[in-house]
């Protein structure tokens, strides 16, 4: 076996870690620009952040206009305020959707033109400048990949910007941040988490290196996220769930995504659908469409998620089933929407062939799935998941 092992940037993790914002901004940099969200706002958590930069000696500009599903639009308002500002550091605070336009805004400081231009993969043509990124939810793994998820309000389209000048310099992960978020983002970002772990795993590119981060990540979700979810001011859950979210971004970034993360993509483009709940609910029939792909694998996920003893030896053809009724099962104890209807956002079967062409159109999970999909297989999912 041949890969490329690397962990990019800086991971900082603890309770309070936060307090080291101002050590890893450095002396040089005077002016930093914030990208955040109204809740963020709301809660006082981006003003904490603010006045801890101000006390180092910091001038600070807040933008906290990001959407839940971020738009090509809204991230090239962002760095025009950042270019006129004179940014010298960028800062994301929030989850993916905040990070994600964060870690846009620091290369379009320094590289002319919209973020339309650089949906793809190795667009960029310069360095960003500093960027921090400081996740409040425990899903994305935002703070460790290479990829900005934007949409395109003008086409529906939604893509990445995938170049390695995306990772962030730093990431500091701060349970007590992720405290205050509610049941239901607690739960479709764990899922999330869940999924890049558990895609990375059966991705084709997977490897030695990926599968260790992905099988500590599944391990700690398995056990944590209901408790997360459901009491959410248990310390201790939400550091599992923070520190698992950082192992799957790791996974992610070695083995990549499959056929969930592309089949979500128009339910987010073309129907403002949330990424984590796209996911969450697809993957159920994602894993059942793929079982016999790699059914060791899924059998493996289904013992580490607490789904029956890891020392049980079940034939692993019903392991590879059991897996997907396994999902299921957290599904509803999480309380996450299970079928397409159940979303009310005016999805119809007369959708379908668009929503699949737009899936396959995301090439590279499609490319990373164990299963190879077509077009037909992408609607027969869809038409599941909508009864």
């Amino acid at each position: 076996m041949h890969c490329e092992m690397f962990i990019p940037g800086k991971a900082f993790f603890g309770a309070g870690v936060v307090s080291k914002v101002v050590e890893l901004i450095g002396n040089g940099v005077k002016k930093v620009f914030l990208v955040t969200d109204e809740n963020l706002v709301r809660h006082g958590t981006a003003k904490r952040l603010e006045q801890i930069l101000e006390a180092g000696g910091v001038e600070v500009q807040i933008f906290h206009e990001v959407e839940p599903e971020p738009s090509v639009e809204t991230t090239d308002k962002a760095a025009a305020l950042a270019r006129n500002f004179g940014a010298q550091a960028v800062v994301g605070l929030g989850g993916g959707s905040c990070m994600d336009v964060a870690k846009a805004v620091s290369v379009l400081v320094t590289n002319e033109g919209s973020a339309a231009n650089y949906q793809g993969l190795g667009l960029v043509k310069k360095p960003g400048v500093l960027k921090i990124m400081i996740p409040t939810t425990a899903g994305t793994g935002s703070e460790v990949t290479f990829t900005a998820v934007l949409i395109r309000r003008s086409d529906g389209f939604k893509g990445g910007i995938n170049d390695e000048k995306l990772f962030a310099d730093y990431a500091i992960l701060d349970p007590e941040l992720t405290m205050t978020a509610p049941p239901k983002v607690t739960a479709a970002s764990g899922m999330d988490a869940l999924i890049h772990a558990l895609e990375a795993y059966t991705s084709i590119h997977a490897t030695w290196f990926s599968d260790m981060f992905a099988q500590e990540a599944i391990r700690r979700i398995g056990k944590w996220i209901r408790i997360a979810t459901w009491n959410g001011k248990n310390l201790e859950a939400r550091s599992h769930m923070q520190y698992a979210a950082y192992l799957a971004g790791l996974a992610l970034v070695h083995a990549g995504v499959g056929a969930c993360h592309a089949l979500s993509y128009p339910l987010g483009g073309m129907f403002g659908v949330g990424h984590g709940i796209a996911n969450a609910l697809l993957i159920p029939y994602v894993v059942r469409a793929n079982a016999f792909s790699c059914p060791v694998r899924y059998t493996n996920v289904l013992k580490w998620l607490g789904y029956v003893d890891e020392g049980s030896n079940i034939n692993v053809r019903d392991g590879a089933l059991l897996c997907a009724e396994a999902l299921d099962e957290l599904l509803e104890d999480l309380e996450l929407p299970r079928t397409l209807e159940s979303l009310s956002a005016g999805i119809t079967s007369e959708h379908f062939p668009e929503m699949a062409e737009k899936a396959l159109a995301v090439s590279r999970p499609m490319e990373n799935n164990p299963r190879p999909f077509d077009k037909e297989l992408c609607i027969k999912i869809y038409e599941e998941a909508m009864k």
